[in-house]
């Protein structure tokens, strides 16, 4: 089986879970940005969590089937239709053979996430079927999907018609967003004015927002703490002599707009780090649209650890609620 593109979207790109371990090579864990979303919308079609599917954001493609499937999209509330009729959300549909499965415009959120029974089965590159564009690696050819391009799909199962995500295990940002941060790294580079106003302040996601990264605006600028810069570092007090930049990790060039590094982040570099949003909270980034306001919110790592904790707890129960 597989599925036709009649139209590719925004940016609509093959992602499973990611590939780790190469990040000392340079090459990023990749993957879904929001992947509650994705294991959701595998394990309503009846796959392992894991399963590629389709990440599209902020517009969703057209897709012809050329065989019957069992499909669900999470995420973002981005309304799919077949062949017209809308279909719900979080919840396993039929689409058959010949049928066309198109999008509504999107009401809230960033990113969907479309699961095929059976899974994408394009092949694996460095243990995965994420697409990572910039690389181009993975996914289909290297690159997201275009207009013509034949889609591979697995063998799979029709048998789970119906079935739904119970509202307690869907997670979307607030408005506004709420980011727990773990400082660390290069926080005592910062002033204590400069502490307190970052968490104080209410900021907004920049236009430049993508996989790579979310740049954060409207705070208050940061101030450092004087100091004759390193040899091997730049003239800017955010500069630093290069180090590895964790997933996660915030950074602020200039002091001015801060960045989170996502899923397709560089490994490293030579501006400072204040500190990392939790992993708990990084799904949460990728359902962000741009001028959409975000706190952040100081956190211990034993609250970063019991909210890890929390996150897996959900988890297991999103599983036991499809045995």
């Amino acid at each position: 089986m597989a599925i036709k593109v009649l139209h590719h979207g925004l940016s609509t790109t093959v992602q499973d879970l990611g590939r780790p371990g190469y990040f000392h090579l340079g090459i990023p864990v990749g993957g879904a940005m929001d992947r509650l979303a994705l294991r959701a919308a595998n394990l309503l079609v009846g796959n392992d969590e894991g399963a590629a599917g389709l990440e599209a954001v902020f517009m969703g493609p057209k897709l012809e089937f050329t065989a019957d499937a069992l499909v669900a999209v999470t995420g973002a509330d981005m309304p799919a239709k077949v062949d017209g009729t809308v279909q719900p959300g979080w919840t396993a549909f039929k689409v058959k053979v010949g049928q066309v499965l198109t999008f509504d415009f999107l009401k809230s959120g960033a990113r969907i996430y479309i699961a095929v029974s059976g899974g994408i089965d394009v092949p694996l590159a460095l243990g995965s079927r994420s697409t990572y564009p910039i690389g181009a690696l993975g996914g289909f050819k290297g690159r997201p999907i275009a207009i013509g391009d034949e889609l591979p799909v697995g063998i799979g199962s029709l048998a789970t018609e119906g079935r739904t995500v119970a509202a307690e295990f869907r997670r979307g940002p607030g408005k506004p967003a709420e980011l727990r941060v773990l400082p660390g790294l290069y926080w005592d580079r910062l002033t204590d004015e400069a502490k307190d106003n970052f968490f104080a302040d209410e900021w907004k996601v920049a236009p430049e927002a993508d996989r790579m990264g979310y740049r954060f605006r409207g705070g208050r600028k940061l101030t450092f703490v004087d100091r004759k810069q390193p040899f091997g570092a730049g003239s800017d007090p955010s500069n630093i002599v290069d180090s590895c930049y964790p997933y996660g990790s915030i950074q602020v060039p200039g002091g001015t707009e801060p960045i989170i590094l996502h899923r397709d982040a560089v490994s490293g570099g030579g501006y400072f780090m204040l500190g990392t949003v939790i992993s708990a909270d990084m799904d949460l980034i990728g359902q962000l649209q741009p001028h959409m306001p975000a706190r952040f919110i100081k956190v211990t790592m034993e609250q970063a650890l019991a909210a890890r904790k929390e996150r897996a707890s959900l988890l297991d129960g999103l599983r036991a609620s499809f045995n």
